[in-house]
Order: C-alpha cells, then sequence, then structure tokens
C-alpha cells in the first residue's frame, strides 16, 4: 500500500508530465523517465514543496537543479538509446542523471563539488538505478578512458563547447550544451560528429550556471 507521500508525488509528476507534453515534448520514452523520477528526492525538505513546480531552484554548493521543461528538452533533443553510452557534465543534484540512467544502459556523469557527487549516488543508490556512475572529476576535460560517448549532455554554461568533449563523441554522436556569456542567456546548442565534421544548431534561448575549470578545492 502506498503512503500519502507517494499518492501525492504521483499526482504532481502526472500532472508535470502532461504540461511537458502540451508544451511540445513528444518523446514518450523520455516522458515516461521523468515520470519514473521523484524530484523531490533532489531537493532540501524546505524546497520539496516546489519539487514538480516548472522551475530551476537552488541546492548545496551554490548550484541549481535545472526546471523540468529544460531536462526535457535536453534529453529528447539528444534522442538517446538503451545501447548509447552517455557522458553528462555537471551531476549537480543527480536529477537529469536519473533520467539518462532510465534511458541507456550505460552513463557516467562528472561533478567537480565532491559533496553534490556523493549526494548524487546516495540518492541513486535510493532509487535503485545502477546504470549510472557518477564521477569526481574536471567535467571539462570529459573521462577519456571511457570515451567514446554516443551522447554528451553539459547541464552548466560556456563560451564554447570544450574541444576534449568534442574529441570524446562517437562518429554520428551527438552534444548539446547551453553556449553563451555567464550570467547572461546562453543559446542550447546541439552538436553532431559527422567524420571529421562538427554541425552545431541552435535550439532555444536558457539560463544556467557556468561551467567552471578543474575540480572544487572544497565541498
Amino acid at each position: 500500500m502506498s503512503s500519502p507521500q507517494e499518492d501525492a508525488d504521483r499526482e504532481a509528476i502526472a500532472a508535470l508530465t502532461l504540461r511537458l507534453r502540451s508544451g511540445g515534448i513528444r518523446d514518450n520514452r523520455v516522458l515516461s523517465a521523468i515520470e519514473r523520477v521523484p524530484r523531490r528526492l533532489f531537493l532540501s525538505a524546505a524546497l520539496q514543496k516546489h519539487a514538480h513546480t516548472d522551475t530551476a531552484l537552488p541546492i548545496e554548493c551554490g548550484q541549481t537543479i535545472s526546471q523540468p521543461t529544460v531536462v526535457a528538452w535536453m534529453t529528447a533533443a539528444l534522442e538517446i538509446a538503451p545501447e548509447h553510452k552517455v557522458l553528462e557534465v555537471g551531476t549537480g543534484s543527480g536529477y537529469q542523471a536519473a533520467v539518462l540512467g532510465h534511458l541507456s544502459r550505460e552513463v557516467h556523469s562528472i561533478e567537480r563539488y565532491r559533496t553534490l557527487a556523493d549526494l548524487a549516488r546516495e540518492r541513486l543508490s535510493t532509487l535503485k538505478i545502477s546504470s549510472v556512475t557518477v564521477h569526481h572529476g574536471d567535467g571539462l576535460e570529459g573521462l577519456p578512458e571511457k570515451a567514446p560517448f554516443d551522447r554528451i549532455i553539459v547541464t552548466a554554461a560556456g563560451p564554447e563547447i570544450p574541444p576534449a568533449l568534442l574529441a570524446q563523441l562517437a562518429d554520428g554522436g551527438k552534444l548539446i550544451m547551453p553556449v553563451g556569456p555567464k550570467g547572461g542567456v546562453q543559446v542550447l546548442t546541439l552538436a553532431e560528429k559527422k567524420g571529421a565534421t562538427i554541425v552545431t544548431r541552435a535550439l532555444q534561448e536558457v539560463r544556467f550556471v557556468p561551467l567552471v575549470e578543474g575540480v572544487a578545492s572544497r565541498l
């Protein structure tokens, strides 16, 4: 028998999924993945009442959890298949990684803050999502030892797509990242590798925290 909280979660997630569908998300696998991940578990107790509103929210270490619409659009744009190997740069709360974990059998996520990496591992373990491995490291360097990747998602903004990440993208692979200035409006950019050529396409304007080089010395 489910608890009142579980029932409330299901109702709120169902309403959120309906909003995403009416907002243009048509990929049923992505919608199903979002339905299976209770966003509440990735937030502090004080913010859990806002878990299923379509807005970005603050998390530990001065970072944010992206709004569900952005998570859905970025994920859908990558067209992830179960056999794809996926790299996420910027684990944050672990929410996006959890969604990815329901779409691919192998997801690697990098986080520069050890506190966030540890919390994300705990949350993913609680949800029994074993397809995601969280790494504490510098996202700008990617994970060359696990490359190439069929799909790469970068959940922080930078002035350009890091060359190291493009180098780790498989032929025919896709990368999505917000590109633009710190503190300003960025453009969600989809890059596809075709042999030695990178073809990019602008999708929509967004606002993300900046992509920072290196591993955090504290936290």
